[in-house]
């Protein structure tokens, strides 16, 4: 079964979306975890527990050892949480109007490109610091499903939320086959006398339509005489 080339775009493209929505939900998953993570680590260190080793950062956490670190660094991870929130209900169009009205980059009349370059920020950013596995996957994913994000900008700029958009593809499909206007039929009823309904037509042969039209006439159809025996 071969389709058109704009249902292989449409599809695609939502491929790519779904990917994109995954990613950041991975992001969103595994931020909570280091900063779980990094409280636990603060307040052993804050008590004296644990045998400090490094001098840069808290033993098993992202938080730098100098003034302000924790909270830095809580405040990183719950800006990376709201980021990625913003970004999944972009992905999913919801509302788009708010998109539209207070971040046009992420609303209808923008590609993809700044959303790629928002969720290559966000993956950077993570992989800048040493995490556990499940972060350094997760991040690594994010930061790839950006910049596939980017180049699908460059290819389809501005026109690529509207080709993988379910709404904007139905429209589009509605014309895909004739109606019967394309072939001149018309679809009103006619309600008046046979000769109104059957207008048009080059004759009435010998059917029950012929029969109505003579009866209506005024005529008398009888059988031949060879039928009647």
């Amino acid at each position: 079964m071969f389709l058109p080339p704009r249902a292989y775009v449409f599809i695609g493209l939502n491929i790519a979306r779904a990917l994109s929505i995954v990613a950041l939900l991975l992001v969103f998953a595994s931020s909570i975890v280091v900063m779980v993570d990094d409280i636990k680590a603060v307040n052993v260190f804050e008590n004296g527990g644990g045998n400090q080793t490094s001098q840069d950062y808290i033993d098993n956490s992202t938080v730098p050892d100098q003034t302000g670190g924790p909270f830095w660094a809580v405040l990183n991870r719950l800006l990376i949480l709201a980021q990625t929130v913003v970004l999944v209900f972009s992905e999913i169009e919801w509302p788009l109007s708010f998109f539209d009205r207070f971040f046009p980059v992420l609303g209808s009349e923008f590609g993809l490109g700044a959303l790629g370059f928002m969720q290559c920020l966000i993956g950077a950013s993570v992989l800048s610091h040493f995490v556990d596995t499940f972060p350094l996957v997760a991040a690594f994913f994010l930061f790839s499903v950006g910049c596939l994000n980017i180049l699908l900008g460059l290819i389809f700029r501005e026109h690529a939320k509207s080709k993988r958009s379910i709404f904007s593809f139905r429209e589009r499909t509605k014309n895909v086959l004739p109606t019967t206007h394309d072939f001149g039929i018309s679809n009103e009823k006619s309600y008046g006398p046979p000769e109104r309904a059957l207008s048009g037509r080059s004759g009435h042969g010998f059917g029950r339509q012929a029969e109505m039209q003579a009866a209506y006439n005024g005529f008398a159809l009888r059988e031949p005489e060879a039928a009647a025996q």
